[in-house]
């Protein structure tokens, strides 16, 4: 697997059996090298849209995963909506590009989970030229209760991607090293709640490999809460919206969010 392929669940194949390969991971490599060390914090965001490309503009210093998620996967070939786009945010480099495939809580097949990811791999066949590819896999729905089972079929996946159960993993789950793991995909006032807070501090893994998931957070708490969230975990998401909060962007948090990760 190429040294670029970030797991935050696991489980990717070679995107690329071609000279192309090596391009890719020199260009991962490159992002890698120039992206600040400092940076706060990195921000988890729903699929390619332009108005995300300003702020990744004016926030150079800012870790952008954008999750490119066609049809609840990839569905078909990209069209060229997608391909135009998801080739323009590859050409940044404080932006990766990860496909997603949701398991179903493992419920999903494994021969059908591979299917998808050579999908987006299949994108890539072509990168030196198109700039076409996704750097990873965000597997969605993935349980967060150990079961034999379901460790089983995550580390068959292991090599390949980013995941999301979106509530504390139990321990034996968090220990197939994921690179990210969303450990907190809730409502604000949910997130507030005795039994949520309760669970999270009992979950003892290092920040750098914890995501946040927000959602129908009031305007006046985005930057507090932002502020509590970058101690906690180094990739976040936080909007003001109540609904259809994965399929479009705050009309008023987006801005305030990307400036609350900003400031010191």
């Amino acid at each position: 697997m190429p040294d670029w392929m970030q797991v935050a669940t696991k489980f990717g194949i070679p995107i690329n059996k071609s000279k192309d390969k090596k391009r890719i991971a020199t260009d991962r490599q490159k992002k890698q090298q120039v992206r600040s060390e400092t940076s706060p914090t990195s921000v988890k965001m729903p699929p390619p849209s332009g108005i995300i490309v300003p702020f990744i503009e004016a926030y150079p210093n800012l870790h952008f995963i954008v999750i490119v998620n066609p049809n609840s996967g990839p569905g078909g070939p990209p069209d060229a909506n997608y391909a135009r786009e998801i080739a323009r945010l590859n050409s940044y480099t404080n932006v990766d590009t990860v496909g997603y495939i949701a398991v179903g809580y493992c419920k999903k097949t494994l021969q059908d989970a591979y299917e998808e990811v050579k999908t987006y791999a299949t994108w890539a066949n072509d990168y030196a030229q198109t700039g076409l590819g996704v750097g990873g896999i965000f597997l969605d729905e993935t349980p967060n209760n150990w079961t034999p089972e379901a460790a089983e079929s995550l580390m068959a996946l292991q090599r390949y991607i980013k995941s999301t159960p979106g509530t504390p993993p139990d321990a034996g789950l968090g220990d197939l090293q994921p690179d990210l793991i969303i450990t907190c995909e809730e409502s604000y006032s949910r997130y507030r709640s005795t039994e949520v807070q309760h669970r999270l501090r009992d979950y003892h893994y290092d920040r750098t490999r914890c995501g946040y998931v927000i959602h129908s957070v009031p305007m006046p708490e985005i930057h507090s809460l932002v502020h509590e969230l970058r101690h906690r975990a180094a990739y976040l998401f936080v909007t003001e919206l109540f609904g259809e909060f994965y399929e479009r962007f705050g009309p008023s948090s987006w801005s305030a969010f990307a400036q609350a990760l900003h400031a010191p």
